[in-house]
C-alpha cells in the first residue's frame, strides 16, 4: 500500500509538473507571438502615418526641383508587312522637395512617377502605305501616376526618415501600452505587465512602465521597429509579476482536483493503517483483560470451591463456628467476583449513556471526607497515610453524590495500590472564580510519558514484560474520566517514574 501509494503521488507529481511547464511554455510562446505583433502592428501604423504625410505632397502639383524624361518603344512588324503593333511607354520622373514643416530635416525628396502609354495596331490591306489613315488601325492612349514605381523610392525615403527621428517621437507610451495590451487580451493574457524598450548599446529608452529594470531571467524580449534587412536597434523587454499564478490558473481545476483525490488516497491509506494499528492495540488489550480477568476470578473460585470441600467434611459440618466462617469466605469472594463483573458492566453502560445520572447541589470537601472514611482501612493496613488540604473557598457542585464518591475512592484506591510500603497520599483542593479543583498526591512508583497519554484508556494497564505487579483490569480511570466528562469537567496526571502521581480533577462550580 506504501508503495503504490507513493507510486501515485510520484506520478501526479510529475504529470502537474510537466502541466504546468507546458503551460509555462505556452504562456510564453503566446508572449513571443503577441511581441512580433506588436513589433509589426507599430511598423505598419509608422508606414501608414509617414504615407498619409507624403501624400499631400505627391497629389499637389508643387514646383519639381529636377525631372527625368524616359521612353519606352516596341514596334512589331509582320514578315509581310500586312500588320503593324506599336507600344510607346513615356515615364516622368519628378524629384519633390518635402517642406520644412514636415520634417527637421529639409534635405528629403521623394519622387512622383507619371506614365504615358501608347498603343497602336493597323492592318494594311491595299496599296496604302500609310497605315494612319487605314479604317482597322487601333490607337490608345492611357496617361496615370505609377504607384507602385513611386512606392519602391519612397520606401527607401522611409528609412531616412526613421533613422532621423528618436524612438520616443515614433511612438508614445500610450500607444505602445495600449497595442501590447490589446495584443495580449487576444491570446488571453489578461494580467499586468511591466515593459522597456532598450537599445541596441543596452541603453534603457524613455518607452517604459514606471521604474522598470530589466531581469533577463524573468524577462521576454523581442525586437522593435525592424529595417529592410531584419535587424532593429530597438528590442522591447516584457515582465509578468503574477506570470505563475496566470499559469497555474490555467490549470487549477484540474490541479485542485489532482490534489483533491490525492488528499482522499493519503486519507484513506492513513485511516486504513490508524485502524490496524487501533485493532492491533485492541486485541492485545483484550488479549490481556481476558488473562487478567481469568487470573482474578481463578482465585475467588479456588478458594470457593476449597470452602465448600471443607463443609463436606464430616468432622467440620457439625462445628458452626468454622462453617459460617467458610459461608463468609464464600460470599467476600463472591461478592468480590460480583464487584469486578460490575465494573465491566458499567463502563460499557455509561458509553451507552444507559445509566441515569441526577445530579444535585452537592458539597465537595463532603465527599472527599467520605471517600476517605471508605479507604482508611486499607490506608492502615497498609500502615499508610491521607493528608488533606481543604483550602477551597467554594467547593458546591452540580453532581452525582454516588459517582462522584466512587470517583475518589478509585483515585484514592489507585494511590494506595501503586505506592510502596507506608504510601503517603495528600489530597488537595482549591477553587477559582468557575471551578472547584481537587488534586490527590501520592509518593507511589509513578508512570512513564506514554503510560499518561493512555491511562484513562478502557483496559489499559502498564506492562513490564508479561506481568502486572499490581492486580486489575485496567477500569478505575476509565470510570474516573466517564463520569468527570458527563459532569462537564476535567480529569488529567501529571507523574515521573519513581517520584510518584498527582491526579487533577477539575468541576465547574454552580
Amino acid at each position: 500500500m506504501s508503495f503504490s501509494l507513493i507510486g501515485i503521488v510520484t506520478v501526479q507529481v510529475y504529470w502537474i509538473g510537466n502541466a504546468v511547464e507546458t503551460k509555462r511554455k505556452q504562456f510564453l510562446n503566446d508572449v513571443k507571438i503577441s511581441l512580433t505583433a506588436v513589433s509589426e502592428e507599430v511598423a505598419e501604423k509608422e508606414y501608414e502615418e509617414f504615407q498619409r504625410q507624403i501624400r499631400p505632397f505627391l497629389n499637389a502639383t508643387p514646383r519639381a526641383t529636377s525631372s527625368m524624361l524616359r521612353n519606352f518603344i516596341l514596334q512589331q512588324i509582320d514578315t509581310t508587312g500586312t500588320k503593324v503593333t506599336a507600344y510607346t511607354l513615356t515615364v516622368l520622373e519628378q524629384n519633390i522637395k518635402v517642406g520644412a514643416d514636415f520634417l527637421e530635416n529639409d534635405s528629403l525628396f521623394v519622387k512622383k512617377i507619371i506614365g504615358k502609354e501608347d498603343f497602336f495596331n493597323a492592318n494594311r490591306f491595299s496599296t496604302n502605305s500609310d497605315f494612319s489613315t487605314n479604317s482597322n488601325s487601333q490607337n490608345f492612349t492611357t496617361i496615370k501616376r505609377n504607384e507602385k514605381a513611386e512606392k519602391v523610392y519612397y520606401d527607401d525615403v522611409f528609412s531616412v526618415y526613421k533613422s532621423s527621428f528618436p524612438i520616443n517621437k515614433r511612438i508614445n507610451n500610450r500607444e505602445l501600452n495600449a497595442t501590447l495590451k490589446k495584443e495580449f487580451s487576444k491570446r488571453g493574457i489578461n494580467i499586468d505587465f511591466k515593459y522597456g524598450v532598450y537599445s541596441a548599446d543596452g541603453y534603457l529608452t524613455n518607452l517604459k512602465s514606471g521604474y522598470y529594470t530589466i531581469n533577463k531571467e524573468n524577462s521576454i524580449g523581442s525586437p522593435l521597429f525592424l529595417d529592410n534587412s531584419g535587424n532593429s536597434e530597438f528590442k522591447i523587454y516584457v515582465t509578468f509579476p503574477d506570470q505563475k499564478e496566470h499559469i497555474l490558473a490555467g490549470i487549477s481545476n484540474i490541479l485542485l482536483l489532482s490534489i483533491f483525490f490525492i488528499f482522499i488516497i493519503i486519507i484513506a491509506f492513513s485511516s486504513s493503517l490508524y485502524q490496524i494499528i487501533k485493532q492491533k492495540k485492541i486485541s492485545e488489550i483484550k488479549t490481556d483483560f481476558i488473562n487478567n480477568m481469568t487470573h482474578e476470578f481463578k482465585t475467588p473460585i479456588a478458594t470457593i470451591n476449597l470452602a465448600l470441600d471443607a463443609i463436606k467434611n464430616p468432622k467440620i459440618i457439625n462445628d458452626n463456628e468454622k462453617v459460617k466462617r467458610y459461608v463468609k469466605m464464600i460470599r467476600e469472594e463472591n461478592k468480590r467476583m460480583h464487584g469486578q463483573v460490575e465494573n465491566v458492566l458499567r463502563i460499557s453502560k455509561l458509553e451507552k449513556n444507559q445509566i441515569e445520572m441526577s445530579k444535585v447541589a452537592i458539597d465537595m470537601h463532603d465527599i472527599v471526607e467520605e471517600a476517605i472514611s471508605h479507604v482508611s482501612l486499607l490506608a492502615n493496613d497498609k500502615e499508610g497515610s491521607i493528608t488533606t488540604h481543604l483550602h477551597a473557598l467554594q467547593s458546591e457542585v452540580l453532581g452525582n453524590h454516588l459517582h462522584l464518591t466512587n470517583v475518589l475512592v478509585n483515585m484514592l484506591e489507585n494511590a494506595l495500590k501503586y505506592s510502596h510500603e507506608k504510601p503517603n497520599i495528600e489530597v488537595f483542593t482549591e477553587s477559582t472564580s468557575k471551578f472547584f479543583i481537587i488534586k490527590i498526591k501520592d509518593d507511589g512508583i509513578g508512570m512513564g510519558k506514554n503510560a499518561q497519554k493512555y491511562a484513562f484508556n478502557k483496559f489499559y494497564r502498564e506492562h513490564k514484560g508479561n506481568v502486572h505487579d499490581v492486580k486489575g483490569h485496567g477500569l478505575g480511570l476509565a470510570y474516573v474520566k466517564e463520569i468527570v466528562v458527563n459532569h462537564q469537567g476535567t480529569v488529567f496526571v501529571d507523574s515521573e517514574k519513581g517520584k510518584g502521581s498527582t491526579f487533577t480533577v477539575k468541576l465547574p462550580l454552580i
